[in-house]
């Protein structure tokens, strides 16, 4: 078992209290807490989202377009599960119309795009998968856990006035004018397994209690990463604790103790 190392961002939309099990270091205001991949899992990035802010409104490329652009594969495609939701907390994603390049240019160069986003209020337990190509934003208020392809080509169309540079032709190359497909939207009840994605890019599973033979025989024998989130969840004997993740060689080697709840991510190569 390796458990990856925690990497803490500070960020300007963060927050300077973060939600148990995690602690905020005295003076800093904590946007991301991330975890370094390991080399057995290089494809996939594991992180939590802590917002008090809104988030650039912004778009990821496909692999196949970095590739064309001689970037190498660089796609980005996430995911979001919500852990926790202020009153009134939403996330930007798609618009509520379709919307042509010309159109979302000047949008995004008066503010207005804002606007066009289609808002989804949101709960804990919200799941929200996020294709390259869509335009989004996450509001302030939420904490998220987000699995994603390792990446870190994002492309801001908008950014609310902060100084932080904006990439307006790379984003109107890629960005998909149109509303967000209701299909990649779900709530996950609070106790039982769900498959939440399977594909393209990766699988993730949430796990309560020991795993289903059918969960077992998906993840088969390649490498994966596990996130806990509440009760005890072993591997190799060695615990892993909620607010970690941990790489497991070695499926068999996860026990996971009844009504113990967290996720596990494997890349699909």
């Amino acid at each position: 078992m390796t458990l990856l190392p925690t990497c803490m961002v500070d960020k300007p939309w963060g927050r300077d209290a973060l939600p148990a099990p995690f602690e905020t270091p005295a003076g800093r205001r904590i946007g991301e807490v991330w975890f370094e991949p390991p080399e057995a899992v290089t494809e996939l990035l594991v992180k939590y989202i802590f917002t008090s802010e809104k988030l650039s409104v912004q778009v990821h490329p496909s692999d196949p377009q970095t590739i064309a652009a001689g970037l190498g594969r660089q796609g980005k495609e996430e995911c979001w599960l919500v852990v926790a939701a202020d009153a009134g907390a939403a996330l930007g994603i798609g618009f509520d119309a379709g919307i042509g390049p010309d159109a979302l240019r000047a949008a995004s160069m008066d503010g207005s795009i804002e606007q066009l986003l289609t808002w989804h209020p949101v709960r804990p337990g919200d799941f929200f998968y996020i294709p390259a190509n869509t335009v989004h934003a996450i509001g302030g208020g939420v904490s998220l856990i987000e699995v994603q392809q390792n990446s870190d080509i994002t492309y801001r169309l908008y950014d609310y006035g902060r100084p932080r540079a904006l990439h307006l032709e790379e984003s109107l190359r890629v960005a998909r004018g149109a509303p967000y497909p209701e299909a990649l939207h779900r709530h996950v009840a609070p106790r039982g397994e769900v498959a939440l994605v399977e594909g393209p890019h990766f699988r993730l599973t949430r796990y309560d209690g020991p795993l289903s033979d059918a969960a077992q025989a998906r993840f088969g024998e390649a490498p994966l990463l596990v996130i806990p989130l509440e009760g005890v969840t072993q591997i190799g004997g060695e615990a892993v604790p909620p607010g970690a993740c941990a790489l497991a060689l070695d499926p068999g080697a996860i026990a996971i103790a009844p009504r113990a709840l967290g996720l596990i991510a494997q890349p699909l190569r």
